[in-house]
């Protein structure tokens, strides 16, 4: 691509009063309305000096900033050019709403976090957020925390946490189906320095409450790493109706588990470098699985002991100083084992293992939010920040629901995806007859997809 006319002929200047950049805001924004945004938010969060009034716009006006790609305070910046004001309500200059985040407290979070739980409920009756509604597939609730860094000593509650990197820790449940991307059902942000499973028991516990209130059925299962492989979490998921899959740690418990083990158990499994043996019809794979039935927590008392599965993945650790001439006298292999409630009949060994790996899926949640909202968590007040984690929750969740409702690849895409080709596009405002027409670039490849959007959200009322 070239430019087609020299440096002489061409010109600009910002004095267009009637153009807005990201016009996909129209749909997402009438979404969350519908939704019910504005009136629960108004509704739960009560801060009573007057930086918190009007709470239903100004958190309305912070997730549409997100959903536009803002990473900071000074960002929201974008809500405020051309016609936005002509095609929105309470476009809050930064400084305004920096000083609704810095007026939360503790309390006020959690009233927010009330607000973003019914607002998913809310979206999951609007699109099929967690797809085939017939009950008979796993719906996947997975947990885990990630550090988020930040830079100097102003940050409240900033540390050095298991990553060694300075920063607050943000601990996260997706829910999702083998065909669906994830949602988040619940979040929270802790000290930098926080163990990855403090206050586990009431975070899951708070989740499947979610899940529930969602009206999703079929069977759930909660994935967790090694981390979370203690009693508080895993009674948590159990009380709450759901399976666990949980990794362990080799405490001596799980060695000798492993050790009892027949040599042959083991069952190739499709992995790394793994080979389709047409003959046999089977996989030629160095990778190997088995499983022995195994008693959780055997230390506690026996009311609190958790019969299960443990499922073992071995790998060959490999000499790099053997040669054929002088090869290693016997073959030993790196082991790593998880534990499971759900039953053989549910899932064998072989596919048990593969659903266990996928809990890595949330890596992709973490890092999707951290190439957008979560870029920089901007006060250095802990509750604002707090305040900021739940705001840029919502965003994702509203964002996801979007791509669901435009259909076509957007459907499972990346946030960023849909923010470039369906919410950041230019238009023009045009007003007729007290209606306003919205002219966006002609030949736009994505179209259809903003199209199905718009008649999602704009669809005439239904007859009483």
């Amino acid at each position: 691509m070239q430019v087609s006319h020299t440096r002489a002929a061409v010109s600009v200047s910002f004095d267009e009063e009637n153009l807005v950049s990201p016009t996909g805001l129209v749909p997402v924004m009438r979404l969350a309305e519908d939704a019910g945004l504005h009136s629960l938010a108004d509704e739960w969060i009560k801060i009573p000096t007057d930086k918190g009034a009007n709470a239903g716009l100004k958190v309305a006006a912070l997730m549409a900033g997100m959903v536009a790609g803002a990473d900071s305070i000074d960002d929201m910046a974008v809500l405020r050019h051309g016609g936005m004001k002509k095609i929105f309500k309470g476009c809050y200059a930064p400084s305004t709403l920096g000083s609704f985040l810095r007026a939360f407290t503790f309390g006020h979070v959690k009233q927010l976090d009330a607000v973003a739980s019914r607002l998913l409920i809310n979206l999951a009756r609007t699109a099929p957020l967690f797809g085939d509604p017939s009950g008979k597939d796993f719906l996947f609730v997975d947990v885990d925390d990630t550090i988020i860094e930040v830079h100097g000593y102003q940050k409240q509650g900033s540390g050095y946490g298991y990553s060694g990197v300075r920063g607050l820790n943000t601990v996260l449940a997706t829910a999702s189906r083998e065909d669906t991307a994830p949602v988040i059902i619940a979040q929270r942000l802790r000290k930098g320095a926080a163990n990855s499973a403090r206050g586990a028991k009431k975070f899951v516990t708070e989740a499947l409450g979610t899940i529930k209130r969602t009206g999703a059925t079929g069977p759930v299962l909660c994935r967790f790493d090694s981390a979370y492989y203690g009693y508080p979490a895993v009674s948590a998921v159990l009380a709450g109706g759901a399976d666990v899959s949980v990794t362990v740690r080799m405490d001596p418990a799980v060695k000798r588990a492993i050790a009892a083990i027949g040599a042959d158990a083991w069952t190739p499994i499709r992995y790394t470098n793994a080979v389709y043996d047409e003959d046999t019809q089977t996989w030629v794979s160095a990778a190997e699985v088995a499983e022995i039935p195994f008693t959780a927590f055997s230390g506690r008392k026996k009311a609190e002991r958790i019969s299960g599965r443990l499922v073992v993945r071995r790998i060959p650790e490999l000499n790099p100083k053997a040669t054929q001439v002088q090869p290693t006298l016997f073959d030993t292999h790196r082991f790593h084992a998880f534990f499971t409630t759900v039953t053989a009949e549910a899932l064998d060994t072989v596919a048990a293992d593969k659903v266990h790996r996928k809990h890595a899926r949330i890596e992709q949640v973490n890092a999707d939010l951290k190439d957008s909202a979560l870029a920089h968590l901007p006060s250095g007040k802990f509750a604002a920040n707090s305040a900021w984690l739940v705001a840029a929750v919502m965003a994702y969740n509203l964002t996801r629901t979007a791509g669901v409702l435009a259909e076509g690849q957007f459907a499972k895409a990346r946030t960023g995806t849909i923010r470039r080709k369906i919410i950041n596009i230019p238009a023009r405002i045009a007003s007729s007859a007290r209606r306003q027409q919205l002219h966006l670039p002609q030949d736009w490849p994505w179209k259809t997809e903003w199209g199905n959007l718009f008649t999602a959200t704009h669809a005439p009322p239904r007859a009483a």
